[in-house]
């Protein structure tokens, strides 16, 4: 019943059905929670970072998934061990989902830890030519497909208040889509991080919600808030 996460090495085309399931999944827990998303953003006095946590935990959490017992390890606010269940076929999956919080001035991009994706990021820092490999492997346990998914929370503050302009939310493609999505340094959907390599600090990537959506449309939606409809961007 179950199939193998190593078949899809090269089953591209059921690898994106995985993600694109699992994409759906989130924004549909995150539009069913828009209203509470926008009134704990102006309540709440935390970072926002973690407002953004708390709200991407508390949305999945009372949708619901199916779980596996099964831990998982890594950065990532939200993890879960499910079955993915899909007309065709069954998969195990490690699913993560991560939050991220800016000013609505920077709802372009969202900034990655290696430990957050299974891509190797290639791109141009500096006029060189940049390959770092993701932490996260493509498969867990050699049983678990991982998918990873970004959540970012686009605010403005007005007043010493924090208001929630909209959500954005994308599918980061598994480290076996590597060819499609960032086969080379000039083909990329990356762009350099805010990190600085010359003091030591840790690299960290931005991912350019603009060049994933040009390889893939559906990969990054954005939840308006009410009384907007969302309409899914194929």
């Amino acid at each position: 019943m179950l199939i193998s996460p190593n078949s899809l090495k090269d089953d591209f085309e059921r690898l994106e059905a995985i993600e694109k399931a699992s994409l759906r999944l989130v924004v549909q827990a995150l539009y069913d929670y828009r209203d509470t998303a926008e009134d704990i953003f102006t309540i709440e006095s935390d970072l926002v970072a973690d407002i953004g946590e708390d709200i991407t935990r508390e949305a999945l959490d009372k949708l619901g998934v199916s779980k596996i017992d099964q831990r998982l390890f890594g950065k990532i606010d939200y993890k879960k061990a499910r079955y993915l269940f899909h007309p065709d076929f069954a998969i195990k999956q490690a699913l993560f989902v991560d939050s991220k919080a800016e000013k609505a001035s920077g709802h372009g991009t969202a900034t990655l830890q290696t430990s957050q994706f299974s891509l190797i990021v290639r791109q141009f820092r500096s006029n060189e030519k940049v390959e770092v490999q993701g932490k996260l492997p493509c498969i867990i346990e050699n049983s678990f497909i991982t998918t990873t998914i970004f959540v970012k929370y686009n605010y403005d503050k007005i007043d010493g208040k924090n208001l929630l302009n909209d959500i954005t939310i994308a599918a980061l493609p598994n480290g076996f889509l590597q060819d499609i999505y960032n086969p080379t340094a000039q083909d990329t959907i990356f762009i350099a991080g805010r990190d600085a390599h010359s003091l030591g600090e840790e690299f960290r990537v931005r991912l350019s919600f603009k060049r994933l959506k040009e390889k893939a449309r559906w990969r990054v939606q954005n939840i308006k808030l009410h009384p907007d409809e969302f309409h899914w961007d194929e």
